[in-house]
């Protein structure tokens, strides 16, 4: 569930095997209502908050409205953004979790190759979500997707969002609070191969002042902002509106 093109080499080459294979199937059985342990259900409940929070975001009525699910995994937000009449673009690093998420299309929700341009739907992709070759868009939410980056890192990704998005990019970051910091300070412990890639927590007010003070964001403005925790599960959203 990440982008790839503002990394080096090797840590694509980590990212895509961790999300594509590593954590495929925990993902997989994360995102259904399928038995898991009380860890993982606090986790499955802290984002499904959080996408229900990113989603009442967006305009009620997405008719005619194009969304760039930007990391969608096996692609539940993209489902329900398209039930809400919206043109949805989904895309992801992980192949596997992209043909899970095609295999989950629900019969009331049209695959986009078969829709006129503009009616609901969703088209999945495998791939860049900072790739112009997919065009321009309404909104762009960008659900846990950015978590493995820092600040600069992040703004640098808003910046290329934004130069493509027309109304609105909601996204999330990890907190700096101090489980996450202790956590993720213990897990450099580890050797490399045994760990996933790291969560880096990010303080909210400076991620603020470094977005008011790039020029690539001078027309965009920090709107609202929510923090989830569900035991295992915190993560923090922001909206970014023109204006």
């Amino acid at each position: 569930m990440m982008s790839v093109g503002l990394i080096d080499p090797v840590r694509r080459e980590a990212l895509t095997t961790y999300f594509d294979r590593t954590a495929a199937d925990a993902w997989k059985v994360l995102t259904t209502d399928s038995p898991v342990s009380r860890i993982r259900a606090t986790v499955r409940a802290g984002r499904d908050r959080m996408r229900a929070t990113l989603l009442s975001w967006l305009p009620e009525d997405l008719a005619g409205r194009s969304l760039l699910d930007a990391g969608c995994g096996t692609g539940t937000l993209s489902i329900a953004a398209a039930r809400a009449g919206c043109a949805v673009t989904a895309i992801d690093v992980a192949g596997s979790l992209v043909a899970e998420a095609r295999a989950r299309l629900p019969h009331d929700v049209q695959p986009r190759e078969s829709t006129m341009p503009g009616e609901p739907g969703v088209a999945f992709h495998v791939g860049d979500m900072h790739s112009t070759a997919f065009g321009t868009f309404d909104h762009v939410v960008a659900m846990d997707s950015l978590i493995h980056y820092d600040p600069s890192d992040i703004v640098t990704m808003l910046a290329g969002f934004a130069a493509r998005t027309r109304h609105s990019v909601v996204f999330t970051v990890a907190p700096q609070t101090p489980a996450l910091s202790v956590m993720h300070a213990v897990g450099k412990l580890f050797p490399r191969k045994d760990r996933a890639p790291a969560i880096v927590p990010v303080g909210i007010g400076r991620l603020g002042r470094l977005i008011a003070a790039d020029p690539r964001l001078a027309q965009w403005r920090v709107g609202r902002d929510a923090r989830i925790g569900s035991g295992f599960y915190t993560s923090h959203a922001l909206e970014l509106v023109r204006g």
